[in-house]
């Protein structure tokens, strides 16, 4: 939980705690990064966007390259839809305003934490899916191939997965949007597109298409 307001910080761990979470917290962006190198392993993370020393932004930027990434909820009274937008892009989760209920809250980090992701022609563990020359471990959120290995957001995941799960077949962004962001609206931003970007710098050349004016096709076999 990170938020320069210590209320905010006490009254939402009181909550993840009573939900049976484990709960570290940080005041500013810069703590927050600190624990996460030196700290114990991060499922997700709450995170405020205005914050002293290190924004939220910021935190978002410098996440993505690390080579562990928790699942990010933004948490913020910003209304500009700008924002929003720029937090999804750079990788956030999901996005909730302030004020809002802690019920709804409670709920949303317990669907991202329980988060599933299509797992096609997976070995018997369950664990890895293969398709193309591209290896998932979807345990660990992380993708091989052409000999790297990196880590992967849930967004990053999830759109790989789903690709791979319909290879050969065009993904429509408003599909993907659905089933990967669980939008039933097109939020009017290219957030499908700015994580397939994303996808790409970090596996290179992976095998998938991009069908203009429709979406994305996994097309390796």
């Amino acid at each position: 939980m990170v938020d320069d307001e210590k209320r905010v910080v006490e009254f939402i761990s009181r909550f993840l705690v009573a939900d049976g979470h484990e709960v570290s917290t940080a005041y500013d962006g810069s703590e927050a990064l600190d624990r996460l190198a030196t700290g114990p392993a991060v499922d997700l993370m709450l995170l405020d966007l205005s914050m002293p020393r290190t924004s939220g932004m910021a935190v978002l930027h410098a996440l993505s390259d690390r080579p562990q990434v928790p699942t990010v909820i933004v948490l913020s009274a910003v209304e500009e839809v700008g924002t929003r937008v720029a937090a999804l892009d750079r990788g956030a989760a999901d996005f909730v305003s302030k004020p809002f209920h802690a019920a709804e809250l409670m709920a949303r980090v317990r669907r991202h934490l329980a988060v599933s992701v299509p797992r096609p022609r997976q070995e018997p563990s369950g664990r890895f899916l293969r398709a193309g020359g591209v290896s998932v471990d979807l345990d660990r959120r992380r993708a091989r191939h052409a000999g790297a290995d990196v880590a992967l957001s849930e967004r990053e995941l999830g759109l790989l997965s789903h690709l791979m799960r319909r290879r050969g077949s065009v993904c429509r962004r408003d599909e993907l949007l659905h089933d990967v962001w669980g939008l039933d609206f097109d939020p009017g931003s290219n957030v499908v597109d700015v994580c397939m970007r994303r996808l790409r710098t970090k596996l290179v050349d992976p095998p998938i298409e991009t069908v203009r004016g429709l979406g994305y096709c996994f097309v390796g076999d």
